[in-house]
């Protein structure tokens, strides 16, 4: 037999000797019975799907899972009944543990009251597409309330004032238009609540009974109170005011340039003869 021979045989015979040796390793690997390995847990309820704010709390919304005990989540629930007719003052998404924070107290029942902070109160005023910005007020937001008025027995111009600014929208439409309201959409709504300070409650009630009532979205990381003196139908027609000075690092207006000032007018001298008597004139 040749050598070249020989040498196929060899490394055949150790290919099938090794494929045979793996299959049985395999099939040995497979008969072992698995083992669980036990990490101590607790039960935590979460919320078996997603709850919006106001919800007032119900077997059907919540489940008891089992939760890794050496991370406990402080102010979890173990027990369904504790929550039963609770409100739901923060959304809590779908499998998220239901904490002490997120749920009002049993005697503070469901709904709106419980989501006011103390101090607080909560006013609704209505509002249209326009005023309400399309449909893009929505719970979370914040807003500067404007007011147009006009006097109609003293003869006042026209005037437009922020009267309220920098104020948390607490609810906008119905709660099944809030439902349906995802990923940003518009919620077209008629009423709008706001929830404000007692003494901006009493501005934006005289505000809506004495003229009407605008809505200005505003970014919620720009905290600024809104510092204007108002504007009145007279100065609107006189211009557009002074230029604005725009940041365009930061995309805001940073400062107002004023317009210049018209040059003097030109002034003639005109020089008159008289006889023998000679005089100048200034001529505008």
């Amino acid at each position: 037999m040749k050598r070249q021979y020989r040498t196929l045989i060899v490394v055949g015979v150790a290919l099938a000797t090794a494929a045979l040796a793996s299959l049985g390793m395999y099939r040995a690997v497979q008969r072992i019975p698995v083992r669980e390995v036990e990490v101590a847990s607790m039960h935590v309820v979460v919320a078996a799907q997603a709850l919006p704010m106001g919800t007032r709390l119900d077997r059907k919304h919540m489940r008891v899972v089992a939760w890794p005990a050496r991370n406990p989540v402080p102010g979890a629930f173990a027990d369904v009944e504790k929550l039963v007719d609770r409100g739901v003052i923060t959304p809590i998404a779908e499998n998220e543990p239901i904490t002490e924070s997120r749920i009002a107290s049993l005697e503070a029942g469901a709904g709106l009251p419980p989501v006011i902070p103390a101090g607080m109160r909560a006013i609704s005023v209505r509002v249209n597409e326009v005023i309400g910005v399309a449909g893009f007020v929505v719970p979370g937001t914040r807003v500067d309330v404007l007011v147009t008025v006009r006097n109609a027995e003293k003869g006042d111009q026209p005037m437009t004032r922020t009267v309220v600014s920098n104020v948390q929208v607490l609810t906008a439409g119905t709660k099944f238009d809030q439902e349906n309201a995802k990923d940003g959409k518009p919620i077209p709504t008629s009423v709008v609540t706001l929830n404000v300070l007692p003494e901006d409650a009493e501005r934006i009630a005289l505000a809506s009974n004495e003229g009407k009532i605008m809505l200005a979205l505003r970014n919620p990381l720009d905290a600024a109170q809104t510092d204007t003196r108002g504007v009145k139908l007279a100065a609107l027609m006189r211009g557009t005011g002074p230029e604005p000075v725009i940041d365009k690092a930061k995309n805001r207006v940073v400062a107002r340039k004023e317009p210049p000032a018209p040059p003097p007018p030109q002034i003639y001298t005109v020089e008159a003869i008289r006889a023998a008597k000679r005089s100048a004139e200034v001529v505008k």
